[in-house]
């Protein structure tokens, strides 16, 4: 019998509006880039220190992906559930594969943009009411294209 649990929960803010791409088998997909932020006290200097951290999140629920589509925008402060996923690529004319760990949003997570509507830092109005993911996720063998 398996047992694991895969599970991620982020509050960060867009650092690009969402890119939403369209699969060769017509399948959107919506792509994010989330920054989070975290502060801390330096051992070696006592100083407090800034670090970000970037995250890529991966829906390809229909839904989804025009909600992002809609108020996706840069700035938007945003709270994103899901599991990890890492996905191996090659890119053309090298020899070697690549890897990327993303953040996939499938059915039963949860998205909420946590910012208010029409705010300097929101960009775009938007509904900040949770979305819940629905149930159409297509294979995650076909290989999409992430920047890397």
């Amino acid at each position: 019998m398996a047992f694991g649990l895969n599970r991620v929960e982020l509050i960060g803010r867009l650092g690009a509006d969402a890119e939403i791409v369209t699969l060769s088998n017509g399948t959107r997909i919506a792509k994010l880039r989330v920054a989070t932020d975290e502060s801390y006290v330096s051992k070696q200097s006592g100083e407090r220190v800034d670090a970000q951290e970037w995250h890529q999140v991966v829906t390809f629920q229909q839904g989804l992906v025009a909600m992002f589509e809609k108020h996706g925008r840069k700035g938007r402060l945003v709270f994103v559930e899901g599991k990890l996923q890492t996905r191996r690529w090659r890119k053309e004319g090298e020899e070697t594969d690549r890897f990327s760990t993303e953040i996939m949003v499938i059915p039963g997570s949860q998205v909420s943009f946590l910012d208010k509507p029409g705010t300097a830092a929101a960009g775009a109005s938007a509904d900040p009411t949770p979305a819940p993911a629905s149930d159409d996720l297509p294979s995650l063998d076909e290989s999409y294209p992430m920047a890397a």
